[in-house]
C-alpha cells in the first residue's frame, strides 16, 4: 500500500501550476474576484451595461428634498477655464467621461460644450423641471395664458404708412418762405392754404375748394390760423394786419392792427390770439374787446417766426430768426 504522502505529492505534481498575481502581503487573492467585489460596484457596471439597450426608461422623478437632475446644469461643476496646452491632440479621457455622465446622471444629460450659452446665473440643483414662460409672464401686467376664461388680446401688426400721398392739390403761388406759416387744418377737417394775396379753403370730406378772401394787389399773405372750434380764421398780411374772417360764411368779421412789419406767425387760444411780427414782437389780442391787442411781449431780436400755446392753454412758447425759443 502506497503512503498517503507520496501520493498527495503525486497529484500536486501532475496537476498544472495557476499563475498566480504580485500582491501585497496582507491581500489574499480570493480579494480581486469579480465575484467578491462589493455589491454598489456591480450596481455602477449594470448602468453602465444599461446604457447600450434600446429599450426606453421610465422617467423617475424627485421630491422636495431630492434634486430633479434633468433641470441641472452640470457644466457649473467645471470651474477650470484654462486651454489645454497641447492643441489638436485627441482627448483620450472624453469616451469615458461621456459613460460616466451617461451612467450616474441619466442618458439625457446635456454635454458641456452644449450648455456654453446657458447662464451662469442658473443654480447647479434644482427640485423642478424648467418649463417655458411667454414674455407675458415677466411683465407684472402680464396674464397667464394657462388660466381658462381669459381672453388674450391678438398681436397687433405694425401699421404701414404709406410712402405716396393719397391727394395732391395744386398751389401754383404759395410763397417760397421759410418763415411764414401759410396752411393749417381745424378741427372740422378744413384746411385753409395761403396763396399769394388769396386764401383757399379745402373740405376733406367733400374734396371741395372754396375760395374766402383775396387781399389785393398791394398786400399778401403771410399766415394763417385756425380758432380751436375751426369756424374762424385769423389771416396774418404782409401790411402788420390780422384779419378775422368766419369760414362758414365766407365773410370778414374784424381788422386788427399794432405790427410795423408782415406777420409770419398766429397761435390761439380760446378767445386770446398770439400774432409774432418781422419787428421782433408779439401781441396778445383778444377779439372780445375793441381794443387791437391788450400786451406786447418783448424778447426777440429778430423776426419772430414761431408761437404755439400749451395744451392747457397758460404758457407761450415762441420761437425767432434768432435761435431762441
Amino acid at each position: 500500500m502506497d503512503d498517503p504522502t507520496t501520493v498527495s505529492n503525486q497529484r500536486n505534481q501532475s496537476a498544472p501550476e495557476t499563475p498566480r498575481l504580485n500582491l501585497p502581503a496582507r491581500m489574499s487573492d480570493s480579494s480581486v474576484y469579480l465575484e467578491n467585489l462589493p455589491s454598489r460596484t456591480m450596481h455602477i457596471n449594470r448602468l453602465i451595461n444599461s446604457n447600450y439597450n434600446g429599450s426606453p426608461s421610465r422617467t423617475i422623478y424627485s421630491d422636495r428634498f431630492i434634486p430633479s437632475r434633468s433641470g441641472s446644469n452640470f457644466a457649473l461643476f467645471d470651474i477650470s477655464n484654462s486651454p489645454t496646452s497641447a492643441e489638436g491632440k485627441e482627448d483620450g479621457s472624453g469616451t469615458y467621461n461621456s459613460l460616466l455622465r451617461a451612467a450616474l446622471f441619466g442618458p439625457y444629460t446635456p454635454d458641456k460644450k452644449d450648455s456654453l450659452g446657458s447662464p451662469a446665473c442658473r443654480n447647479i440643483f434644482r427640485y423642478k423641471t424648467e418649463t417655458k414662460r411667454s414674455l407675458h409672464s415677466f411683465s407684472p401686467f402680464g396674464l397667464d395664458e394657462s388660466v381658462p376664461g381669459i381672453i388674450h388680446s391678438p398681436v397687433k401688426a405694425p401699421r404701414k404708412v404709406p410712402r405716396s400721398p393719397y391727394k395732391v392739390l395744386d398751389a401754383p403761388a404759395l410763397q417760397d418762405d421759410f418763415y411764414l406759416n401759410l396752411v393749417d387744418w381745424s378741427s372740422n377737417n378744413v384746411l385753409a392754404v395761403g396763396l399769394g394775396n388769396c386764401v383757399y379753403l379745402w373740405n376733406a370730406c367733400s374734396s371741395k375748394v372754396t375760395k374766402l378772401c383775396d387781399l389785393g394787389i398791394d398786400d399778401s399773405v403771410c399766415s394763417v390760423g385756425w380758432a380751436q372750434r375751426g369756424t374762424h380764421l385769423a389771416v396774418g398780411t404782409s401790411n402788420g394786419k390780422v384779419q378775422i374772417w368766419d369760414a362758414s360764411r365766407c365773410r370778414r368779421i374784424r381788422t386788427m392792427e399794432g405790427h410795423r412789419l408782415r406777420v409770419g406767425a398766429l397761435a390761439w387760444s380760446s378767445s386770446l390770439l398770439s400774432s409774432g411780427s418781422r419787428d421782433k414782437s408779439i401781441l396778445q389780442r383778444d377779439i372780445r374787446v375793441q381794443d387791437d391787442f391788450a400786451s406786447k411781449l418783448s424778447g426777440h431780436k429778430s423776426e419772430v417766426c414761431g408761437l404755439k400755446w400749451s395744451y392747457d392753454n397758460r404758457e407761450l412758447a415762441s420761437g425767432g430768426n434768432d435761435n431762441k425759443v
